[in-house]
This record gives C-alpha cells, structure tokens and sequence, in this order.
C-alpha cells in the first residue's frame, strides 16, 4: 500500500472545502446559541482530517455545515470551487448525492434491500451506471464480496458499516464525511474501519472528515482540527492518541 507523505504546517495542497467566516446560530434573543463564531478552516484534499472539541464545541455542526446537511447563519462555505449556500435545494441535494459521501454512527442502511443494493443505491438516484469494476475491487478490500446477497439484518455491525464504507466509496465522491463512525462497533471492527477510511486516503485519494471524541480514532488522521465554544482553537499535524488527550486536556476536556 502507498502512502501519503507527511502532512504538515503550511503544506501547498489542494483545498477540497472551506469555510469563510462562518458563523451559526441557534435560537433567537436571549435563548440564542452561537454554535461557530466565524471559524475559517481549510480542508486538504486527499488528507483525513479528523475534528474535535469538547461536547458542544461546534464539531458537529461545523461538519454538518461543509457537507450541506444546514446551512449557516453568516459566512460561506464552499465545495471546491462551488459555494454551497448561492445554492437552491434541488441544487444542493444535486451536489450532496453526486459530490459527497457519507458514514453515519447509525450505518443508514435500508433493511429491505440487499447489501450491494444498498451500495449502489446512490447511483441508481443519480442515474449513473456502476464501474463494476471499481466496485469489485471496493468490496474485496473491504472483506464483504461473500455478503452482497445479505440484507443488514443478516449482518454484523462491523460488515454493516463496511457496506456503508462502500456505498460512500462508489461513487469517488470529492469528499467523504463520517459522523462518529465508530460509534456502534466493537474495538476490533471499529479500528479496522479506521484503517479503511485511511487506506482510502493514501490509496485511492480520498478526501475524509471524521468527526470523533475518541483520541485513538483520530490518531488515525493526518490533521486533527480542535474547535472550542464555536471557534478554532488549534491543529495537530501527525497526531497521535497521546499529542490529541494532551491538547483535549488543555481545551478542559
């Protein structure tokens, strides 16, 4: 397997996303949260980069802004070169079904198809034609060529986030973004997972933001992202379980 040279500080890299002074508010008046408070972030295309931050720092938020699931209050947030907030809905549906990749905690698998169904379920939307053979060699490194046939109840968590990986992968989408994806597995599923979400970075090119609150989790990453009360508040380059615990410690985590 290739791998990514080193990431580090100042790096000349291609932008896949970024924000610009984003800001996003909650409620009104007095009861008025300011989830992000004009954050500016810079996400490196063909990098993992993993976010953190204490419970209600903004982590969540700020990657359901950059894969436009919401919409911010202030500022912009672009996709490449395309800012997702001039869009209409049916635009930005548009541009999250052919553009961005997703991997939720909860897998979001339809239970009444098969597990290559629901692989290939965001191209049937899309009306495109599967490479067949991409996607056989997507399901052999991912270990579930014998399961296709399976539905996710016949499955198991780790095989269920697997497909999910998978139906994330096979459309190449410029990005992929996961949202506590380990959440629901075991140690051993969910570092393997890990492992193919960075494999898919050094291997393939893949773009992958993760959100976690798990140190090793995001050890895995080149570029960890630390946001405190909606704000950044620090990077680390080549993390390791040790140097994210030391920087979550001094955010009060």
């Amino acid at each position: 397997m290739t791998s990514a040279p080193p990431l580090r500080r100042g790096a000349d890299l291609r932008v896949a996303a970024r924000t610009v002074g984003l800001v996003k508010v909650y409620g009104r008046g007095e009861a008025a949260v300011r989830a992000l408070d004009g954050v500016d972030l810079e996400i490196h295309a063909g990098r993992f980069t993993a976010i953190m931050g204490p419970s209600g720092s903004g982590k969540s938020t700020m990657m359901h802004l950059l894969a436009g699931l919401d919409t911010g209050s202030g500022g912009s947030v672009f996709l490449g070169e395309t800012e997702l907030s001039s869009l209409s809905d049916k635009a930005l549906t548009t541009v999250r079904r052919d553009r961005i990749g997703f991997v939720f905690q909860s897998f979001n698998l339809l239970p009444q198809l098969t597990a290559e169904q629901n692989i290939l379920l965001p191209l049937e939307l899309a009306g495109k034609q599967p490479d067949r053979k991409w996607f056989d060699e997507l399901v052999e490194i991912l270990g579930i060529t014998a399961r296709l046939g399976h539905r996710p109840s016949e499955l198991s968590g780790g095989q269920q986030q697997r497909v999910a990986v998978a139906r994330a992968l096979v459309s190449r989408p410029e990005v992929i973004f996961a949202d506590e994806p380990t959440g629901n597995l075991d140690s051993k599923s969910g570092h393997e997972l890990l492992d193919l979400l960075r494999r898919s970075v050094h291997q393939f090119g893949q773009t992958v933001v993760m959100v976690t609150h798990d140190p090793v989790a995001a050890s895995y990453a080149d570029r960890v992202v630390l946001l405190a009360d909606g704000k950044l508040a620090g990077e680390i380059y080549q993390p390791t379980a040790d140097s994210v615990l030391d920087a979550l410690r001094k955010l009060g985590v």
